[in-house]
């Protein structure tokens, strides 16, 4: 591990930085991203500091990429932020680059890059670029702080998730206290579309639960269909299963559009989940995590591991 002294001295040294996250982007994953980008920017305006991938609609009040070109790699630093291993970045061009860091907080089991620095005690990427900023006197603007509280809010779910630390809730204050619209990320967060809440419905109606609180549910692409909802506005309802107090670990399968595959999303109030998530194409935080399943019969052998684990 590298400290962020090493890492700011890389930075110092490129003229060129590009900035990737993970694909299928979360709030965290967007708001490390862009958050780093807006602090080097503000920091080093002579730099060109860009960030790539796709624009996810969902999260787009949040911000946009830039239009990164193949011959903008060539003699670039390259930094990839809340991205545990390298099939799962978002543009396969991050090895492009003259050098690569990774900054992360998933466990690191795919120590990728010429630089890492990971803290899995950290509540979100979010949390570490704010770390790192205060530890070396980077200037914070009021759009870094408003992307990398977002990001924090998002990867805690508003505070509430056990990564939730004394020190994540004292680098929000100390975001919280740039000018920046608090109330309107509330509300982003906290809300919606009606479609979604329709969904939700479909998805207490349709869950399977066992004696020892183990669930699951089936999206198909029929379903998804019928909701007017893409894969990606289904991340919305992740947690809805965890509402019903007698639910402790859980599983969504979402029918990928092949019609033969499944991206699964587990979810766990206390069980650690994401040793079934690595037995199935996946990983991630003790808690919360994701994989993939090739059939229906992957899907069956996935929830009887979670009801196992509950027994």
């Amino acid at each position: 591990m590298k400290t962020f002294e090493t890492i700011l001295e890389k930075i110092k040294a490129y003229d060129t930085i590009i900035i990737h996250r993970h694909q299928r982007p979360d709030p965290d994953a967007i708001g490390s991203q862009a958050g780093l980008r807006q602090l080097l920017r503000h920091n080093f305006p002579e730099k060109r500091i860009l960030a790539t991938g796709i624009n996810e609609p969902t999260l787009a009040w949040m911000t946009s990429m830039d239009e990164v070109t193949d011959s903008d790699y060539q003699g670039a630093l390259v930094i990839v932020t809340d991205t545990a291993n390298t099939p799962r970045i978002d543009d396969d061009r991050y090895q492009n680059g003259d050098f690569l860091i990774k900054i992360d907080h998933h466990p690191n089991e795919d120590p990728y890059g010429d630089i890492l620095y990971v803290d899995t005690t950290a509540s979100s990427a979010s949390e570490i670029i704010t770390d790192f900023a205060l530890a070396t006197d980077l200037e914070l603007t009021a759009e870094a702080a408003r992307l990398l509280y977002t990001g924090i809010v998002g990867d805690t779910g508003r505070f509430l998730y056990p990564a939730t630390s004394s020190k994540t809730l004292n680098i929000a204050a100390t975001l919280r206290g740039y000018d920046f619209d608090f109330s309107a990320i509330s509300r982003q967060m906290d809300s919606f579309p009606y479609k979604i809440a329709k969904l939700q419905g479909y998805v207490f109606d349709h869950l399977e639960v066992d004696e020892n609180g183990a669930a699951r549910v089936l999206l198909t692409q029929e379903v998804m269909k019928q909701y007017d909802v893409t894969e990606a506005e289904t991340s919305a309802i992740v947690g809805t299963p965890g509402k019903i107090d007698s639910v402790l670990a859980w599983a969504i399968f979402v029918e990928q559009a092949d019609g033969k595959s499944y991206r699964v999303r587990l979810r766990s109030k206390t069980a650690v989940i994401n040793e079934i998530a690595k037995n199935h194409d996946g990983g991630g935080h003790p808690l919360a995590s994701g994989a993939n399943s090739y059939s229906l019969e992957e899907n069956q052998a996935i929830y009887q591991e979670i009801k196992d684990l509950l027994k």
